[in-house]
């Protein structure tokens, strides 16, 4: 019942993809908190390799390395599950981080955008995650099985477009498809949960949440009154894919300040 054992991931190797800022870097630092080795992959390898190098310098008892992988393209993820077969014989995390979106106003929304979000939020996934089964399956046992963790995002569970119609339609496609695959997986002693956040500090809301002032509005229309922390992140993965998550799979974890359960104004306020 203690958290050296309930969270501890030594000796544990996950992949975290888009893990060189945001949520997915987050992610990282939080796994290599409780010894985790952690492969950082994204489009621009530099930015991985500083992001691993940053994590190293920190002094957790995990490790990071940092390289590149696309999940954009059928050859792209030839490559980065190549690589990650090259790293390790076994992975017991795989974090399906990486994504993209895009905004514009409904009537002007173009095919190619939409096209491009769903290939990397919604292909990508599914392809890589298909990809590594068999490292995943190496590292899994009945008592604590290998874990796939996806990021969707609270506009896939709530009505909210602001003009990101195609990351909020792949979002929602990203929980069922998170469903469906617990379902096929658990027999392979591989769970799947996702986590849905809500307004967090990277670079796909820079727009919302470089300018400190600006993150402070953002943060106030928030039921909890913030944005997203590092902390959020870190302790969800922590306890997903430590060995006190071991019994959940298929679960959509909401880390979003309560956003997912705004409804709107009381049906009756004007009653009162």
């Amino acid at each position: 019942m203690t958290p050296d054992i309930l969270f501890d991931l030594t000796g544990k190797t996950a992949l975290v993809t888009g893990g060189a800022t945001g949520i997915g870097k987050m992610a990282a630092q939080g796994l290599m908190a409780v010894g985790a080795r952690v492969l950082i992959a994204s489009r621009k390898e530099a930015a991985c390799q500083a992001a691993a190098d940053e994590l190293n310098g920190q002094g957790y008892p995990g490790k990071a390395e940092g390289f590149a992988g696309d999940v954009s393209t059928e050859e792209g993820i030839a490559e980065l599950t190549a690589e990650v077969n090259r790293r390790t014989g076994e992975l017991f995390i795989l974090m399906n981080n990486a994504g993209t979106s895009w905004g514009q106003p409904l009537g002007d929304f173009p095919y190619h955008a939409w096209e491009r979000v769903m290939r990397v939020n919604v292909t990508g996934l599914f392809q890589l995650t298909q990809s590594l089964l068999p490292l995943l399956e190496a590292a899994a046992n009945n008592a604590n099985p290998a874990r796939v963790v996806n990021v969707g995002s609270v506009m896939g569970e709530t009505a909210h477009g602001d003009r990101a119609y195609s990351y909020a339609a792949s979002k929602a496609a990203v929980h069922h498809l998170t469903r469906i695959l617990a379902k096929e997986l658990a027999a392979r002693h591989i769970t799947v949960n996702a986590l849905a956040p809500g307004p967090f500090v990277s670079n796909m809301t820079a727009f919302a949440t470089a300018d400190e002032d600006v993150r402070s509005r953002v943060g106030a229309q928030v039921p909890l009154g913030r944005v997203g922390q590092p902390g959020d992140i870190a302790a969800a993965m922590q306890y997903l894919c430590g060995y006190g998550g071991s019994y959940v799979t298929g679960a959509i974890l909401p880390i979003s300040g309560g956003i997912n359960v705004e409804t709107g104004p009381d049906l009756f306020q004007e009653a009162y």
